[in-house]
C-alpha cells in the first residue's frame, strides 16, 4: 500500500488553483483561435481577439484571467490501494484552497447563502471523490464562476420526452443565459442516473477535452447537433451577436429509473479554467 501525505495534497491543490486561474489551457486558446476563423461577425471576431489578448496578459502578468475566480470545485480520484497519512483529506484540500486564494491574490467569492457574509478564504471547497483501482491520486480543479453557474439546472423530464426533450431543455438554458455566462461557452449535459447524479454528470462533462466526441456514436451525433443549434441562436461572443456562441458541447449519460428522465445542464464561460495533477 502506497502512502500519500496530506502535505503533498495541500501543496498540489494550492498550485493547481493558482495556475488554473492564471493560465487558460492551450486547448481552449486554440479553440478560441479556431472560432475566430469561423465567426462571420466583425464584432464577434474582435471580441474573440480581445479574449485571447486577455489570456496572454493574464499569463504574462500572472494575474487572474477573470475577476471571478470561482468556487473551488475539486475532483479527486483516489486509488483503492493508496493510504492518506498525516492528517484529514478534506482538511488538506481545504487548506490548499485557502492558501491558493490567499497567496495567489484570488478573489474570495464563497459566502453565507442568506447573510451574504464572506467566509474569507473561499472555503469550504466543493469536493467530489471517486475510488478507483491503483495506489495513486488524481486531482482535478475546476474554478467555477457564478455568472455561468447561474444558468445551470436539473430537470426531471418525462421519459416520453426523450432526446427531443433533452435537446429542447439544453437550448432553453442557452437562450435563457444569453450573454450572461460570457460566451463562447462550453456546455456540459448530464443525462440519467437520478437527481443529484445527473448534476454531477453535467459537471464531469465539462472536464472532457474540447473537441473530443463521445465514444457512443448516438451521443457524439447529439453533441454535434446541439453545438450547431446553439451556434445558430445568434447570441455570439459575449452576446454581441455572431455564429460562435459555444465552443463545444459534451454529454455524459448513465442508466436511470424507468419512471424518470433526469437531465442537467451546466454551462461554463469562455474562461474554461481546469488543471490536474497526479500524486
Amino acid at each position: 500500500m502506497r502512502e500519500i501525505h496530506v502535505d503533498d495534497i495541500v501543496s498540489v491543490v494550492e498550485r493547481l488553483f493558482i495556475d488554473a486561474n492564471i493560465h487558460l489551457p492551450d486547448a481552449m486558446c486554440g479553440a478560441i483561435r479556431d472560432a475566430m476563423e469561423k465567426e462571420i461577425s466583425p464584432v464577434g471576431k474582435e471580441v474573440l481577439g480581445e479574449l485571447l489578448k486577455n489570456a496572454d496578459t493574464a499569463r504574462e502578468e500572472r494575474m487572474p484571467i477573470c475577476q471571478d475566480t470561482g468556487l473551488a470545485v475539486t475532483f479527486l480520484e483516489i486509488g483503492q490501494d493508496a493510504h492518506i497519512v498525516g492528517g484529514d483529506l478534506t482538511e488538506a484540500v481545504t487548506e490548499g484552497v485557502r492558501r491558493a486564494y490567499r497567496n495567489g491574490y484570488l478573489r474570495k467569492s464563497c459566502c453565507h447563502p442568506f447573510t451574504r457574509k464572506n467566509t474569507g478564504d473561499n472555503t469550504p471547497a466543493i469536493i467530489h471523490v471517486k475510488i478507483v483501482p491503483g495506489d495513486g491520486m488524481k486531482i482535478v480543479v475546476l474554478p467555477k464562476g457564478g455568472g455561468s453557474e447561474n444558468y445551470g439546472e436539473v430537470r426531471m423530464l418525462m421519459p416520453a420526452q426523450g432526446k427531443e426533450g433533452v435537446r429542447a431543455f439544453v437550448l432553453e438554458m442557452v437562450r435563457k443565459g444569453g450573454p450572461n455566462p460570457c460566451p463562447p461557452i462550453t456546455v456540459g449535459v448530464g443525462i440519467g442516473g437520478n437527481f443529484e447524479m445527473s448534476a454531477l454528470l453535467s459537471k464531469e462533462a465539462l472536464m472532457v477535452p474540447v473537441g473530443k466526441r463521445n465514444d457512443d456514436e448516438e451521443l457524439a451525433a447529439m453533441e454535434k447537433e446541439l453545438l450547431e443549434e446553439i451556434n445558430a441562436t445568434g447570441i455570439g461572443p459575449q452576446g454581441y451577436g455572431g455564429t460562435v456562441t459555444a465552443l463545444d458541447v459534451h454529454i455524459k449519460m448513465a442508466p436511470c429509473h424507468l419512471a424518470s428522465l433526469p437531465v442537467a445542464v451546466n454551462i461554463q464561460c469562455h474562461a474554461h479554467r481546469i488543471r490536474e495533477a497526479q500524486l
